[in-house]
């Protein structure tokens, strides 16, 4: 039997942080969504990643192990929809069916006869052949269908992996005094963690993970549910609040609460981070702060793809895209979107929408210094933390730069006709 994870039309939705990613792979709890469904699903079986045409180079590049965009020999097989919060829900591996959630495909078990039957397609095009020749049941299951619903998922999905990880106590290099308030078996310090003095975890609210590698300096307050990647600092005196995510190697300072960091970026000074979702190889500048609820206490309203969405909740951060920078005391907006590669150099209140590959300086939207110069400050970055941008990022890159472009160029000349993007 093979494991296929699929992407379906609500990708974009999850813009930017899908602009460089498949939705599978985007992070809630310890682990990102794909992690785990493999561990689910795809154990001892050949596992196939569907996705957009324009991720097919950078995918194979990060997972030579699993074929994309291509089935290779009928076979049974198990769809699954990338955008599954899964948290350990049973699922019926015998029937051939389509499983749905609110009338959307949460899976499809298809034998081989039956893919054989409906043809040579590709991927997008046979899930919805089966979806519309298969019966259908309804399945316990919760699909992501915005960002935020990845970040008001987090406490619950961290608690989930903590019991998936399957391990607890303090195995890690402990410096004088750790404090634990609530249950020591929902700590987990890994074997070459370092845990400094004078350090307090809270796990009354749920379990905290620190995992191989990481560093908790001396006067930091982790509140469970969290979870400190491999490799990542919690820098000192900082304030980590309940159901907070770090990717690997990350480097997390002053106060955040219910974020998602996704690896490889950095929050290392003073400032606020609430509610929000933060993609790769990110910069926070020192006070960077971002709003999570509004002054009137209304609901939040997000630019998603340039159009408002109403979120249903009072409390939501920013959504940051990958290789953005900010400067030292840059201010976002409730509910604030930042595209791909921006450039934020400003202490006024951001925009609600800044777009892919912009730069915003103290009130003005503009192109920057354009795409070649952005790439050569990303390598820069990419190697203080030992790695390198390949060329199949490199073509990632210039492909969502042209793709952006039309977008790009409204938004500027909208700045400059009145004065601002939305800023409610």
């Amino acid at each position: 039997m093979k494991l296929c994870l699929f992407e379906d039309e609500k990708a974009v939705d999850f813009f930017p942080l899908t602009m460089t990613r498949a939705t599978y792979e985007l992070r809630c709890g310890r682990t990102t969504l794909m992690e785990k469904l493999i561990d689910a699903f795809g154990r001892g079986r050949e596992v196939c990643l569907s996705a957009r045409g324009y991720l097919e180079e950078v995918l194979r590049e990060r997972y030579p192990g699993y074929s994309v965009n291509s089935l290779g020999q009928p076979d049974d097989t198990l769809f699954v929809n990338g955008r599954w919060l899964y948290m350990g829900e049973e699922v019926d591996l015998e029937d051939e069916y389509v499983g749905v959630s609110g009338g959307q495909v949460v899976l499809i078990n298809a034998r081989r006869e039956t893919i054989k039957r409906v043809g040579d397609l590709p991927i997008p095009e046979l899930v919805k052949k089966l979806s519309e020749e298969l019966g259908r049941d309804e399945v316990k299951a919760k699909l992501a269908q915005w960002p935020w619903d990845l970040v008001f998922a987090n406490p619950e999905m961290i608690k989930y992996d903590f019991k998936r990880l399957g391990r607890s106590g303090i195995h890690g290099k402990v410096h004088g005094s750790l404090e634990i308030v609530g249950d020591r078996d929902l700590v987990y310090v890994a074997p070459t963690a370092k845990v400094y003095p004078h350090v307090v975890i809270e796990t009354e609210g749920g379990p905290v993970i620190i995992d191989e590698g990481s560093i908790v300096y001396p006067f930091a307050f982790i509140q469970g549910p969290s979870s400190i990647g491999e490799g990542t600092y919690v820098m000192t005196g900082a304030k980590v609040r309940e159901g907070f995510t770090a990717g690997p190697v990350c480097r997390v300072g002053g106060e955040v609460e219910e974020s998602i960091i996704h690896g490889y970026s950095n929050k290392y000074h003073d400032g606020f981070l609430g509610h929000a979702y933060v993609g790769e190889w990110v910069n926070l500048g020192a006070l960077t702060t971002n709003s999570d609820l509004k002054n009137d206490y209304s609901e939040v309203v997000v630019y998603i793809n340039g159009r408002p969405v109403r979120t249903g909740s009072l409390k939501v951060g920013s959504i940051i895209g990958d290789h953005v920078k900010t400067s030292i005391g840059t201010l976002l907006n409730t509910g604030a979107v930042i595209g791909v590669m921006c450039n934020v150099l400003s202490t006024d209140l951001s925009p609600k929408y800044i777009p892919s590959f912009t730069w915003y300086v103290n009130g003005k939207l503009s192109k920057g210094a354009g795409l070649r110069r952005m790439l050569r400050t990303e390598e820069a970055m990419m190697a203080r933390r030992g790695r390198r941008m390949t060329q199949a990022q490199v073509r990632l890159f210039e492909y969502l730069y042209e793709m952006t472009r039309e977008e790009r160029e409204y938004y500027i000349e909208l700045f400059y006709r009145k004065g601002g993007a939305p800023a409610e």
